[in-house]
Formats: C-alpha cells, structure tokens, sequence
C-alpha cells in the first residue's frame, strides 16, 4: 500500500512530465499550424475570385494570380512599410476607423481582367465570422466572395460557407445608380428579382445573416476612401 506522500510526490511529478511533453508538442507543432492557416488564407482570397485550389497548389496558384498586394487607410491612401497579407482584421477593427490598416490584393484573373480582393471580419450568432470580396475595376460590381465562420450552426447559419450562398452576391452592386454606398443586404424570405443591392438571407439563420450583412457594411464603409478613389467607370 503506498503512503500518501508517495502518492502525492508521483502525482505532481506526472503532472509535470505531461506539462513538459505538451508543450514540446506544442512548439514543435506550431510551424505547422502556421503554415496551415498561411495556406488556408491564400485559398480563401482566391475563393473570391473563384479559383479553386488546394492545400498542395495554393501557394502555387497564390503567386501565378494574385499580382500586387498594399495596404490602405480608410481614406484611401497607401500605408507603405506594412505587408497586407500579414494584417490581422480582428486587431485592426479594434483600432479607431481613421487608425485602421487594410489589406488590397489584386489579381490578374486568366480572362485578363483585374480584381481587387478586400478582406471582411464580423460577428456572427456564436462567435466571429470573415471572409474576403472581389470587385472589378468600378469598384462597384462584384466578382466574387467567400465567408467562412468559426462556430455557427450546421446546417443553419453555417451555410455561409457554401457555393449556393456565396454565388448570390456575383453581379452585385454596393453603390447605387447616383453613387451612393449601399453595400449588400440579407433579405428575410428572399430578395427581389432584380434587385442589385440584396440575396437571400439562411433560411434558420437569420442572425448570422444579419451579422454578414452587418460585417459588409461596416468593412466595407472602411474601404469606402479606397472604392471611390480608385472606380473606372
């Protein structure tokens, strides 16, 4: 029978080998899991312009389409000396609007035009959702998008995700016909044919709905300075 002392001393010198262990796993793992988001966000932004690609070919398709990447204020002047692709949005909406660092990339899509990707970051029903949104050189119509979300219901809120959301808001327009900003919204039991400035909301989903029409908003106000500085008719 072991004395409780023993017991004791072999509990806590467990508990350290297992701590120890953890966290040699955790520094050794930590490249990796770097390395996976790196990639995970190149395929994101060339979801926005609807090139498919994979955990192999990302970088690879990365370098081939996206040409030129800066950073940007919110009145659409250039920030130099900062890497747009290492920004993080969920500390820049945290700073001031006139504060705030945004990421451009632009991508030279195989047809030959230009697309300018602008990155998105919100609050969904569970916790934070993002995502990223190509519009032509007008600087109004859109070429494509791409949402993801950290923890919204399956089946629900959760299809932000998928092609048959994310392919509604192709065409769209987030200015109106005097100019006006109007960004995209969600509409509850479906939008108007025609209607330039709306998709359908998730059906079951609508909080997370209204939180992506909120986050396109909202981001897209911040790139308000760059949108109306840099539209070709």
């Amino acid at each position: 029978m072991f004395s409780n002392k023993y017991i004791f001393i072999y509990s806590s010198v467990m508990v350290v080998v297992v701590a120890i262990a953890l966290a040699i796993a955790a520094i050794q793992l930590k490249p990796f899991q770097e390395n996976n988001k790196r990639v995970e966000k190149m395929q994101n932004i060339l979801n926005s312009v609807n090139i498919e690609s994979t955990v192999k070919n990302a970088e690879e398709l990365y370098k081939k389409y996206i040409t030129e990447t800066y950073v940007v204020n919110n009145k659409g002047e250039k920030i130099e000396n900062v890497k747009a692709f290492d920004l993080d949005l969920y500390y820049e909406l945290k700073k001031k609007p006139e504060d705030r660092q945004l990421p451009v990339y632009i991508a030279k899509q195989d047809n030959g035009d230009t697309a300018f990707v602008l990155a998105l970051r919100g609050k969904g029903l569970w916790g934070p959702i993002w995502g990223y949104m190509a519009f032509k050189t007008d600087m109004n119509t859109v070429i494509g998008s791409m949402f993801d979300h950290k923890g919204e219901t399956p089946g629900l809120g959760a299809e932000i995700d998928g092609k048959a959301f994310q392919s509604q808001f192709q065409n769209k327009t987030i200015f109106d016909k005097e100019g006006k900003f109007t960004s995209i919204q969600t509409v509850k039991g479906g939008a108007k044919d025609g209607d330039m400035h709306g998709v359908d909301a998730i059906s079951g989903g609508t909080i997370t709905s209204k939180g992506l029409e909120k986050m396109l908003f909202d981001c897209l106000t911040d790139y308000q300075g760059f949108l109306t500085k840099n539209k070709k008719q």
